[in-house]
């Protein structure tokens, strides 16, 4: 008998396992109290784990398969999954045992021991849901010094025919459109909706009360309005290709309190539970792009399929080729706790208080809300990487380490030295005054330097420059930066760092 595991980010149904029925093969599949409380996690993505699971399981039985699907309150789970598997290797006469590589690096070093001290063969196949394999990344940059995703995306444009002619010239001659795809949110513009569902989850986030799974966030459980099941995300796609993708990327980098996603598919849970692939997402797009009557132009889709094809990519890429010391890199040694209120959404900085309290209430937030506000802010006090990996990890629902450390650890922390960016993403309050209107009624001044009710973000800024100097001053993308710094009067400079200091000794 043949035993098939299938992790909780692996519901893939076109996974070529699931094409035909073999009564000699059986599944396992199994929800664990480690999965859920690893990090404090927020009860959306709790939920949207057990309720795709059990949606998943449901859909490869009345296929016909064979199935054992360990509950989070079955007595004999004993909630980590390779004792569940010695366990059921003693109760049936399993001969031999397949599992989808793992996407994480834990469950991945985990299986690889399970594999080295199991009495019976035990193999690996391909997930089949990425463009690239593990080490393709690592293959493309070998003897390089730097890893610009740039070059790796074109490279991926070029290899799988993607927005480039017959000669492998991008569209448009250009081979992205930033400067087109950073456009304020307008007054006068509708918010669009975002496609919302509605299923009943009580009873499983009842089950997740009785058994004390700790959770943060808040939820409908009601009114569930993420997607369960394929069907779901399919229809997602196709209302973002549809409604949103028109002008994605134009108003990609845009933030508003009038809304929480503008113009974002939101699909990245339902893409990185696997339960679609990202080809299908891309070649939605591009056949919206070549619909003439969906009036999608090359910079809308092209910014979109960068997300897509480009960093989720190489992201995964970065993850495999450098943990697991990756997750132990401090370049700036940076060892601040969080402020407390990034679990609350209780402070009197509105673009904080803004993203958090969105982030509480949906589990969710777009790429550059993530990435300059908590992100920045974390960032610039110095809070330790450690810290800022798990509050990720944990408030946003489609979070997943592979995906989120190199975003988090590498891009918005600094943390691996410059990496993934080629500088720090620091940034002021004059950022985020141009790219929001979270400004506005802030109590905060955004244009005051330092002072009474001036925005810290802009004192923080050169504090974390000051402070950093040895470790950044090298840099070429600095130069300008420390160049105006060291044009400023030691007045000037003093101003800036004790009112830095002041606010500092603030946080809790």
């Amino acid at each position: 008998m043949v035993l098939r595991l299938i992790l909780s980010d692996q519901l893939n149904l076109k996974h070529s396992w699931f094409k035909e029925v073999n009564d000699n093969v059986f599944y396992v599949m199994m929800e664990t109290r480690y999965e859920l409380e690893h990090v404090r996690m927020h009860r959306q993505k709790q939920l949207g784990i057990i309720a795709n699971m059990r949606y998943f399981a449901m859909q490869i039985e009345a296929m016909g398969h064979r199935l054992q699907y360990i509950r989070l309150d079955d007595e004999a789970n004993e909630h980590q999954i390779d004792w569940n598997l010695i366990r059921l290797m003693a109760e049936k006469p399993i001969t031999f045992i397949e599992y989808q590589e793992a996407d994480e690096y834990s469950v991945h070093s985990m299986l690889k021991k399970f594999v080295e001290t199991s009495d019976i063969p035990v193999i690996s196949v391909p997930s089949e849901h990425f463009y690239t394999e593990k080490t393709d990344l690592e293959k493309f940059f070998a003897g390089k010094k730097k890893y610009l995703m740039e070059h790796f995306y074109r490279y991926m444009r070029k290899r799988f025919n993607v927005l480039v002619d017959s000669d492998d010239q991008p569209y448009g001659g250009k081979w992205n459109y930033d400067e087109k795809n950073r456009e304020i949110f307008p007054d006068e513009m509708e918010v669009p909706q975002a496609k919302m569902f509605k299923r009943d989850l009580t009873e499983i986030n009842r089950l997740l009360n009785q058994m004390k799974i700790q959770s943060i966030g808040n939820v409908d459980a009601a009114n569930f309005v993420w997607p369960i099941g394929r069907d779901e995300a399919l229809e997602m796609l196709t209302y973002f290709v549809e409604n949103l993708l028109p002008n994605f990327g134009r108003y990609q980098d845009a933030m508003t309190v009038r809304g929480s996603s503008l113009f974002h598919s939101r699909l990245s849970f339902a893409l990185n539970r696997k339960i679609i692939s990202p080809k299908e997402v891309v070649e939605a797009a591009l056949q919206a792009y070549q619909n003439i009557e969906q009036k999608v132009t090359l910079p809308q889709v092209e910014g979109f399929i960068r997300q897509i094809f480009g960093w989720r990519e190489y992201m995964r890429g970065i993850y495999w080729m450098l943990m697991p010391e990756y997750a132990q890199k401090n370049h700036l040694f940076a060892d601040r706790d969080l402020p407390w209120f990034y679990w609350t959404g209780e402070t009197d900085m509105n673009c904080l208080k803004y993203v958090i309290n969105q982030g509480l209430e949906d589990g969710w937030a777009h790429h550059i809300q993530r990435l300059m506000i908590p992100g920045n802010f974390a960032l610039l006090i110095g809070a330790d990487p450690d810290q800022v990996d798990e509050w990720f990890l944990g408030m946003f629902h489609d979070s997943v380490e592979w995906a989120q450390m190199p975003n988090t650890r590498g891009m918005s922390q600094f943390a691996d030295g410059g990496v993934v960016g080629t500088k720090p993403y620091a940034a002021s309050a004059n950022y985020i005054s141009k790219m929001s209107d979270y400004c506005e009624t802030c109590k905060y001044q955004q244009d005051k330097k330092y002072g009474e009710n001036a925005c810290p973000f802009n004192s923080l800024y050169w504090h974390f420059f000051h402070r950093n100097r040895k470790r950044l001053a090298w840099y070429p993308r600095l130069n300008q930066v420390y160049a105006i710094w060291d044009r400023m009067t030691e007045s000037r400079q003093k101003d800036y760092l004790d009112h830095a200091e002041k606010f500092l000794k603030t946080l809790k």
